[in-house]
Formats: C-alpha cells, structure tokens, sequence
C-alpha cells in the first residue's frame, strides 16, 4: 500500500511541476493564495516547479530502491 502512495506522490510531484514550468499564469492565483503575506511572482512559480520536479525525482530514485 505504501508504494502506491509514493507512487501517487512522483505522479503529483510531477504534474505539479510541469504545470508550473508550462502555464504559470493559470497557477498564479493558486499561489496568491499559499504566499498570501508575499506577492506570488513568476520567478517563485518557477522555483516551486522545478523543487517539485526534484522531489519527485527522489521519490522515484526511493521507489525504484524499494522494489530491488
């Protein structure tokens, strides 16, 4: 059960992230409301993109360990 969660994560972690490098204008409000005391910037959608995009590469790379 445990490695369908983690599995369910990478695939989250991975959308999340390709939706913020290719349309960060549709994530802008999303953020206006997480960053709510600072202004939500293009820069920080990016950020925030690519740190999900790494996670989900060290959830696969611990995935991948608890399968061998």
């Amino acid at each position: 059960m445990s490695d369908l969660a983690i599995c369910c994560a990478v695939q989250f972690c991975l959308a999340f992230g390709l939706a913020g490098l290719f349309w960060p204008e549709k994530l802008m409000p999303l953020f206006q409301v997480l960053l709510f005391p600072w202004s939500a910037t293009y820069r920080t959608i990016r950020a925030n993109s690519l740190a999900a995009i790494g996670l989900s590469v060290l959830l696969l790379a611990h995935l991948s360990t608890l399968m061998s």
